[in-house]
């Protein structure tokens, strides 16, 4: 049976590749995810290959294109044309190699094939610079997941590959065995990743030595699912680099997860920037004092952002349909006021309504005399107010 979370781990994988991003910390890496069968959907295709440095990717490769393609301006204009070549054709032997090995996975978690399953790899590298320009090596990574869970992971100081689950044991005392794969695997992450990363530094320079951006922070309200309460959000947006400390303090004390307090955590925006947002359910009476801190390195000082105790939609529909209702009151009680007077000067003639100058003149035209009288389809002003008021009004 199809299992939704999978669909949402392809979605994510898109994202959680991200890496660090702060002014002196790089990061380069590569995704490649693989499911074990297609499935019919915009963008999501059975092998994907993706490089990315810092937050932004830097090049693609996908089973329907089958071609390796630059993301970035400076990677399409730097790096000559047989890169991309050779780069293609490495990107085809894996997606074969991963085809093969999510059948192999498949069976040895004896998994069936009317399911949807996903054997994901990632690895890179992340370095530190220095004040004087050099790079310090921070960590490598190389690891596997399958469905989502942790599969494989080299051990770069032990040089040995760590299985957190008994299916993998098989496959890391046949790759242990193999000492020069080990030794590989150490040495691309530590020299031959860095060496890439620092070139894509130098060619991408201007890319990536943006400024500081302030975060712009929002405080808000809006009805919870909950009868009676209203969801308190605090949103911070537009910031760079991604690293922000985000509280919300009812009189003061910080709220915390025990308080129900829930965080989206840091999502990139569409600009390079950066948003996150935190938030809390409360009851909608709720007149306690309630603000939103919000700390970043391009602030001197934390913005604070008082909730002003305003809902946006809590009574929304119910104010404009009380109002449309008074409003049909006035006009309709106007209108009556105006055609009374009108008749009562003889302006206009309302059927059914006399008064004391047509009434000889209708009883001797007519013959009906004043048989009519209090059966008026208008009535006085007053009758035609207790006529309009809604019900239960008083």
């Amino acid at each position: 049976m199809y299992r939704p979370n999978l669909m949402f781990l392809v979605l994510y994988f898109s994202l959680e590749c991200i890496c660090l991003s702060q002014s002196d910390i790089y990061s380069l890496s590569y995704i490649y995810t693989a499911l074990s069968k297609p499935l019919e959907l915009p963008g999501i295709h059975e092998f994907t290959a993706m490089g990315l440095m810092n937050n932004r990717q830097i090049d693609y490769y996908d089973s329907v294109s089958k071609k390796k393609i630059p993301k970035q301006d400076w990677m399409r204009e730097k790096l000559p044309p047989d890169y991309w070549e050779k780069g293609t054709q490495s990107r085809k032997s894996k997606e074969q190699w991963f085809k093969v090995n999510v059948d192999i996975l498949m069976k040895r978690m004896m998994h069936n094939s009317t399911d949807l399953h996903i054997l994901q790899w990632k690895h890179g590298c992340e370095i530190d610079q220095q004040s004087d320009g050099t790079l310090k090596f921070i960590k490598g990574t190389d690891q596997y997941s399958y469905d989502g869970d942790d599969f494989l992971a080299f051990d770069d100081v032990t040089m040995q590959w760590v299985a957190p689950v008994v299916q993998a044991q098989p496959t890391k005392r046949k790759w242990d065995g193999v000492q020069i794969l080990n030794q590989y695997t150490k040495g691309y992450l530590e020299k031959e990743c860095v060496d890439w990363l620092s070139k894509f530094m130098e060619y991408g320079d201007n890319e990536f030595s943006r400024a500081d951006s302030p975060p712009k922070v929002y405080v808000f309200a809006k009805k919870a699912k909950t009868a009676g309460h209203v969801r308190l959000t605090c949103m911070a947006t537009g910031f760079y680099p991604k690293d922000v400390l985000m509280h919300i303090k009812k009189n003061g004390v910080t709220l915390t997860k025990h308080d129900g307090v829930q965080s989206t955590g840091v999502l990139p925006n569409d600009d390079d920037t950066y948003q996150i947002r935190m938030s809390v359910q409360i009851p909608e009476a709720d007149k306690e004092t309630y603000e939103c801190s919000v700390s970043h390195r391009a602030l001197k000082e934390p913005i604070v952002g008082k909730w002003d105790g305003e809902c946006c939609d809590c009574s929304s529909f119910g104010a404009v349909v009380i109002g449309t209702v008074i409003a049909i009151i006035v006009v309709l009680i106007l209108v009556s006021v105006v055609l009374f007077v009108l008749h009562r000067r003889g302006t206009i003639v309302i059927p059914g309504l006399r008064t004391g100058d047509d009434e000889s003149r209708t009883s001797s035209d007519s013959g009906k005399g004043s048989q009519n009288e209090g059966s008026s389809d208008i009535g006085s002003e007053e009758d035609v107010k207790k006529s309009m008021l809604p019900k239960g009004s008083g």
